[in-house]
């Protein structure tokens, strides 16, 4: 069999790239792979975002700007030559919705090998929609981020079962680690090292749900009230949420730092500040496999979450962390204030969340699902190999990916 002479080239596409769990994946992975073996390259049909803006500093190909408006069907041969002036091998699409689409029929239309398309959540507001299932037999690989979600894609989205593949999300757990006596946020905070620190991890988007953080923050406030609060990210509906905060007492515009909550905003330090933290929720009405648990749990925390999408594989009840139902504010609020109140509890599944991380979720497992299937779909298309060097993730592990 004929051997690839040089890295394959490998295009993934997506809209922009604000900050966010599936832009973050796709930065880990296109910064991990073999580039011996593989060279990637990044669309933004339209602007890069600071996610795209930091990989064209590190030196990656980022192309962006090739979609002005939602009827601009220059697109089409805008990618089409791109993906064959830079001889790409390989096309990844990451998420449903335009990029899905475009990037899919570009590559048929470029000639490109291996195409296949990255999903990331179970529905609204990222569903796939008919126009995107039509080009389903031009697809290679749907690949899913969990095996609940896997179990989706066939059942309620209809891809065949044949062509979708699941790799886990994955995350830096040698950067996202435990880090006892976090006090450099603490301080920042002006929360001292006892006080009772809760955070919530996700960009401000309505299918987060943090109407519910809040709701649950009230009344955690009420049991234990020398708690405070963190909200880290951002996004469209900061203004809503910081109104919300401040109808239920939660937070003063006047005075933010004095308030029982604080809106953090996006952060470059994500793991010290979630090593501050005595646990972290999410309460989004839908989720496929969220980095912000995998990341809270690689740093040894106890996770509250809602128990939508794919959550429960992280989040085992008891063990990790608990699991509430979508919408529930008041067992939400139980649980947190079960953790703050029992503290050895809480290290107990934080370390327990920490060792299923390491052995299930790493970002050496998700790269090496990537280059696995990259390198058979396209060994399958063209006959030539990709040679891939093995990562050394656990093996009883490696089964449940490609």
């Amino acid at each position: 069999m004929l051997r690839v002479a040089s890295p394959l080239p490998v295009l993934f596409v997506q809209t922009s790239m604000p900050v966010g769990g599936a832009e973050t994946l796709l930065v880990n992975l296109v910064r991990r792979m073999d580039r011996e073996a593989f060279a990637p390259e990044l669309v933004c049909l339209k602007q890069r975002g600071p996610l795209g803006d930091r990989l064209a500093e590190e030196g990656v190909p980022v192309h962006y700007n090739l979609l002005s408006g939602k009827f601009d069907l220059r697109v089409l041969p805008r990618l089409t030559a791109l993906m064959r002036h830079r001889s790409i091998g390989a096309v990844v699409t990451v998420g449903a919705g335009d990029k899905m689409f475009w990037g899919r029929l570009a590559a048929r239309a470029a000639g490109v090998p291996v195409v296949a398309a990255a999903l990331h959540s179970t529905g609204w507001p990222d569903g796939v929609g008919r126009l995107n299932r039509m080009l389903t037999s031009i697809t290679d690989a749907f690949i899913a981020v969990a095996e609940p979600h896997g179990r989706f894609l066939v059942d309620f989205e209809k891809f065949p079962a044949s062509k979708v593949r699941v790799i886990p999300n994955g995350v830096d757990t040698e950067r996202f680690t435990p880090t006892p006596h976090a006090m450099a946020i603490r301080d920042e905070l002006g929360v001292g090292p006892t006080t009772p620190l809760v955070g919530i991890l996700a960009a401000l988007r309505p299918e987060k749900n943090h109407d519910l953080f809040l709701a649950a923050a009230s009344r955690v406030l009420h049991a234990v009230p020398e708690a405070k609060f963190i909200v880290i990210g951002d996004g469209p509906e900061r203004r809503h949420i910081e109104e919300t905060a401040t109808m239920l007492g939660l937070y003063d515009p006047l005075d933010p730092e004095a308030s029982p909550l604080r809106m953090l905003g996006n952060r470059d330090d994500v793991p010290a500040v979630l090593a501050a933290l005595d646990v972290l929720t999410l309460t989004s009405h839908n989720e496929a496999n969220p980095v912000s648990i995998l990341e809270a749990m690689s740093c040894g925390l106890p996770v509250v979450a809602t128990n939508v999408g794919s959550v429960g594989e992280s989040v085992i009840e008891g063990q990790t962390g608990y699991l509430v139902p979508a919408g529930d504010k008041r067992l939400l609020a139980d649980r947190v204030i079960e953790l703050l109140n029992e503290p050895l509890l809480a290290q107990e599944l934080g370390e327990a969340g920490r060792v299923r991380v390491v052995e299930r979720s790493s970002l050496d497992v998700m790269v090496g699902g990537y280059e696995r299937l990259i390198a058979e779909l396209y060994r399958q298309k063209t006959g030539r190999e990709v040679q891939v060097t093995e990562r050394t993730a656990p093996a009883e592990k490696v089964a449940l990916a490609v």
